[in-house]
């Protein structure tokens, strides 16, 4: 069951919710409220294999590892 990033426009609160089926509603958990846009939103995978395999490690800030990149916007251009 995926879980899915909103954004609460009266409010503006961003939060996640599980969707369980197309009849689910998204509401917002600070408000109640059920104006929310879907926001794109990296998925999350699961890690395999034992330590020290070669799979590739993301940088801890999210973007490419380069520092003007910040958090995940890449500043190289």
């Amino acid at each position: 069951m995926p879980i899915y990033e909103y954004h609460c426009e009266p409010c503006a609160h961003t939060f996640e919710t599980l969707i369980r089926s197309s009849s689910d509603v998204a509401r917002c958990p600070k408000c109640g409220g059920v104006e929310v846009a879907k926001q794109f939103s990296v998925p999350a995978a699961a890690q395999t294999g034992a330590a020290g395999s070669s799979l590739p490690m993301a940088a801890p800030s999210g973007g490419c590892g380069r520092p003007q990149c910040g958090s995940g916007g890449c500043g190289v251009g």
